[in-house]
């Protein structure tokens, strides 16, 4: 077994490191040239329905190829939908979602653009439906597209109606009962013109749905700034802050609850992950530096008792400074957090460890951090997606990786298409 599996990763073109419970799970190649298949902001690369598991990707000819397999199974049945994507600009990533009846979710190819969306003809299908609209209107200038499972078997789907800098938030909501999308919030957080927000969504397993957020002022990534909070307890029609004060929608720069304080032109990062553990508490993993140092460092924002606190996940060394448009090529990737109990995951990519897929892991998020790698290749700009629904049934973490290239806004990488896997990881 231990030779099988030493073969496969060869295969897959990454070593395996010496972290127990670890394994890879070749798929196909895929478009390697930029972080389009690998960026942060997939809802979701990889999910799973019951016992069987899907992902997405662009090919090599910018198809939309869907693939799945049964759990225990390491062979998948792949197919190109005949939709394609414009691969050149990062942005336009595919995301995918399995509804409560096993009907696959599919868009793709958005960036200030009209929406591209579909879904499987039968559960479980890889054959999709022509695309069609959801709710009818707002639907010309959608950006950052992503599905989110509620636990009665419900989506929710939310975008950015608008361009970075001057953006509102659109949430929709998906009947398994009735097959139809119906709007939820045409203006849910508003940019007013001045300024738009980079959101992240958790939903709880009480359905509760926690939403947290940076301000961007212009296209420039170096007037990110705060990060703010809101949460709904009714399926995202009304909204309240941590301290149960409502919002008046929608909401604005005026009226946000601010969880953290960060000030423009220190690094942070918008579209990074949130988790939410079995007490309903959020945690928002991020980066950014301190005013007296140049160094970025990964952390986790997280509400206990009423308060916000914050915990320094990272002791890196090297400076890197944030600024310009589009999709920028950074050292560092954008973090991903999962919980279980009292333990709480942060995975991310860095330079000063290799470019590896690597993970800080706390026993307790007051107790301090221990990093390890999962891996032992450089996966050159990739960030890290992983298989919620498998995480919150069994907690295993089934990590979508690909070793990919990003030039500085929007520039490719010659990279020749690189193979596509499942990285699974049972922590003990």
């Amino acid at each position: 077994m231990i030779r099988c599996l030493i073969f496969i990763a060869v295969l897959a073109g990454i070593a395996l490191g010496q972290i127990p419970g670890v394994r890879l799970i070749p798929i196909a190649e895929g478009w390697a040239k930029n972080q389009i298949n690998a960026a942060i902001f997939r809802r979701n690369a990889v999910t799973s329905y019951k016992e069987t598991q899907f992902v997405a990707f662009y090919d090599a000819d910018s198809r939309v190829v869907v693939a799945k397999r049964r759990f225990g199974s390491d062979s998948w049945e792949i197919r190109n939908t005949g939709f394609k994507g414009e691969v050149k600009d990062a942005h336009n990533s595919i995301s995918i979602a399995v509804d409560g009846r096993g009907l696959v979710h599919l868009t793709w190819d958005h960036h200030n653009s009209p929406l591209k969306y579909s879904r499987s003809t039968e559960p479980y299908g890889l054959e999709f439906e022509k695309p069609q609209p959801m709710a009818g209107t707002l639907e010309n200038r959608v950006t950052y597209p992503e599905f989110h499972n509620l636990p009665d078997g419900r989506l929710l789907f939310l975008y950015r109606d608008g361009e970075s800098g001057n953006g509102r938030l659109v949430m929709n909501s998906y009947s398994t009962k009735t097959g139809k999308w119906t709007r939820v919030q045409e203006n849910l957080i508003d940019g007013e013109g001045k300024r738009s927000a980079y959101t992240q969504i958790a939903v709880g397993r009480n359905g509760w749905i926690h939403m947290s957020w940076v301000w961007r002022e212009t296209p420039d990534v170096a007037s990110n700034h705060d990060i703010c909070y809101a949460r709904s307890f009714d399926g995202g029609r009304t909204w309240t802050k941590s301290t149960g004060e409502p919002y008046r929608l929608p909401i604005t720069s005026d009226n946000a609850e601010i969880a953290w304080k960060v000030p423009q032109n220190s690094e942070l990062i918008n579209q990074t992950s949130m988790a939410v553990d079995n007490s309903g508490r959020p945690s928002v993993a991020t980066y950014w530096r301190d005013a007296d140092s140049p160094v970025p460092q990964y952390r986790v924002v997280y509400l206990r008792d009423g308060r916000w606190r914050m915990s320094q996940v990272s002791d890196r060394k090297t400076p890197f400074s944030l600024s310009g448009g589009g999709t920028k090529r950074i050292p560092i990737s954008r973090p991903q957090i999962a919980v279980d109990g009292r333990r709480v995951y942060v995975i991310f990519r860095d330079e000063e460890r290799g470019n590896r897929p690597s993970v800080a892991v706390a026993e307790a998020i007051e107790r301090g951090w221990r990093i390890v790698d999962l891996a032992d290749n450089d996966l050159g700009m990739w960030e890290p997606s992983f298989d919620l629904n498998l995480w919150n049934r069994k907690k295993i973490l089934d990590l979508f990786v690909q070793r990919v290239g990003q030039g500085d806004g929007e520039r490719l990488e010659d990279l020749e298409p690189q193979m596509i896997s499942i990285l699974e990881w049972r922590p003990r």
